[in-house]
């Protein structure tokens, strides 16, 4: 199997982009590996598109409601990443699922706020509270057609305290995710990553690429 490499990053927001400013912080230092060559979003005038912006990155934008259907604009946004020729896209808050054009084209990675397979979907903080856990975490893992039921890459724990609600909780999750995100994509452009299955490696242990 082939060893993949990351060093092109897409990165697709839908929000204030904390993530993404991780990540440019990062890729500043030529040593990370990686570099933001694009920012997309599907809305306009979101901090996500502005911290870009500030960085020097090229941006686009592809509305789900500007086209008729959702195959249309699946086709539309996988157009837009791939013009960029990125090695990864990195759904970084990015509160749409990318169709197959997208995934076959590309290696999509993403993140979730809770301990996967606990707890999928947009409410994983809500959930896990609700149910009582004590730890909780997040999850990076390799997207794929389903709602957070990629190949996992990486988890951290975070302890749930008795006091914690959802924003606080959400909150001291999100400062895990950005550090656990930043990590993960500058192994895999340093050290690249294969895939068997559902069982993702970062590196090659026999350190040479595999044929």
């Amino acid at each position: 199997m082939r060893v993949s490499k990351a060093g092109r990053l897409v990165v697709l927001v839908s929000g204030s982009g904390t993530n993404l400013q991780a990540l440019l912080d990062a890729s500043a230092d030529p040593a990370y590996g990686a570099e933001v060559v694009a920012v997309g979003a599907d809305r306009d005038g979101i901090e996500g598109l502005a911290r870009a912006t500030r960085a020097g990155v090229p941006t686009f934008v592809e509305k789900l409601g500007d086209y008729p259907t959702r195959a249309e604009w699946d086709e539309a946004i996988a157009a837009r990443i791939s013009s960029y020729e990125p090695d990864l896209v990195v759904s970084a808050g990015f509160m749409k699922i990318l169709g197959a054009p997208t995934l076959e084209a590309h290696p999509v990675l993403n993140t979730h706020p809770a301990l996967l397979p606990s707890f999928p979907g947009a409410h994983g903080v809500r959930d896990a509270l609700a149910h009582g856990v004590k730890v909780t975490g997040c999850t990076v893992m390799l997207a794929d057609a389903g709602v957070d039921s990629g190949p996992i890459i990486a988890q951290e724990a975070v302890p749930v305290l008795p006091d914690d609600d959802e924003a606080v909780l959400h909150e001291r999750i999100k400062v895990v995710e950005r550090r656990l995100l930043v990590e993960i994509v500058g192994r895999m452009a340093r050290e690249g990553w294969t895939v068997s299955g559902r069982m993702v490696r970062i590196g090659n242990a026999r350190g040479e690429e595999s044929k």
